[in-house]
């Protein structure tokens, strides 16, 4: 009896979170799945991407950048990014308030404007704003999307406890589809609802977890404490600092890329960013795997000494990550299922979908259950 009442309290707590929140998972998991290939899809169409390769060296940051800001002379240059020898670079032009995104595509061989885009249009921001924000305000968005991400995982959890067969008989029809001729709709929706449910739940958690990562700052810090994290999440440019009787660096941007180039000889990218202000340091990166990000070496260098500069917070070398800070350095890469290369990809775009499939599933059992036909 009091199994029973337990039983009965867990599913109207499923019930009510999935009708509370069902039709936001079913916007924030198709819209992942439409975005899940977007890198591939763009690199397809946009032709403006790619450059010849040239037997000539790499034209440099401080010559790009004369050219880039010449498109926005009144935007702030964030960073100058290296792409390979057959890929465009690109000029980012980058501030958080008041908002802006831009790309300039360059020839880092000639330096000739190959397209300028904004970020913050097509069809792609479009789904991102909605994965992340419902395309609501940003503040209101991202509180929304989260609440119902963290309302998701209780979902989770309830619905393995429904989920769970009170004897053998049951479980048979618990771990696969045994529907025989004539078998009503409505239990072979109860069986998508189930089974499919219990096959996403453990990938469906990982996507759930890494996502609240970004929602709440206090789920990031909380989940990187647990993990043996200590070190900041908070990305600091560290300062430099300007003295009259030092006699500044010529040109220290090249220096920095030329460096760059030195010690990551086979990187993916390389990116350079201009100092923002007279105290700001010269913040370097490079990726040393194609497809992801955790592997990503953040350098710092003071602007008029090009001494480097050590930062405490997880954006930093990356044989300095502890494996708190590595599997923070992986979020993005996990969530994404980049982690695993195309495949992982299809994967994620796969179980993302299936996810989208539930909040249908579940409110179709219950509109069955609320609309049953009484005998007459």
């Amino acid at each position: 009896m009091q199994k029973n009442r337990f039983k009965k309290t867990i599913r109207n707590i499923h019930l009510w979170l999935g009708l509370a929140s069902g039709l936001v998972v079913f916007i924030i998991a198709i819209t992942g799945c439409l975005y899940a290939f977007q890198e591939e899809i763009q690199n397809l169409t946009q032709e403006y991407r790619f450059v010849e390769k040239q037997n000539s060296p790499f034209m440099a940051p401080s010559q790009l950048e004369q050219i880039a800001r010449k498109e926005f002379p009144d935007k702030q240059l964030h960073a100058i990014k290296y792409n390979g020898s057959e890929k465009s670079a690109e000029a980012i032009f980058y501030h958080y308030e008041p908002t802006y995104y831009y790309i300039v595509y360059l020839n880092p061989y000639s330096g000739k404007v190959l397209e300028k885009s904004n970020m913050e249009e097509g069809f792609f921001r479009f789904i991102l704003d909605g994965h992340f924000y419902l395309w609501l305000p940003d503040a209101i968005g991202q509180t929304v999307c989260a609440s119902a991400t963290l309302i998701f995982v209780l979902m989770l959890i309830t619905g393995l406890i429904l989920w769970y067969p009170k004897n053998k008989k049951a479980a048979k029809q618990r771990f696969w589809f045994r529907w025989k001729e004539g078998i009503q709709w409505k239990r072979k929706n109860y069986d998508l609802h189930n089974i499919t449910g219990f096959y996403v739940m453990l990938i469906a958690l990982i996507f759930a977890v890494t996502g609240l990562v970004w929602g709440f700052q206090w789920f990031g810090y909380s989940y990187y404490t647990a993990i043996g994290g200590e070190k900041s999440l908070i990305y600091v440019d560290p300062v430099s600092k300007k003295e009259a009787a030092i006699i500044a660096v010529h040109k220290p941007l090249d220096k920095v890329w030329m460096l760059m180039q030195k010690e990551y000889p086979n990187a993916e990218s390389i990116e350079v960013h201009p100092p923002e202000t007279d105290t700001a340091s010269i913040a370097a990166n490079a990726n040393l795997d194609k497809g992801t990000y955790w592997k990503t070496d953040y350098r710092y260098f003071d602007q008029y000494t090009l001494k480097e500069k050590e930062v405490n917070h997880i954006f930093g070398k990356l044989k300095n990550a502890t494996t708190s800070d590595t599997l923070m350095r992986m979020n993005y890469d996990i969530h994404t299922g980049a982690i695993l290369g195309l495949p992982g990809k299809i994967f994620a775009f796969l179980i993302s979908l299936l996810i989208a499939s539930l909040p249908i599933t579940g409110f179709l059992i219950w509109y069955g259950r609320r609309n049953k036909k009484t005998p007459n």
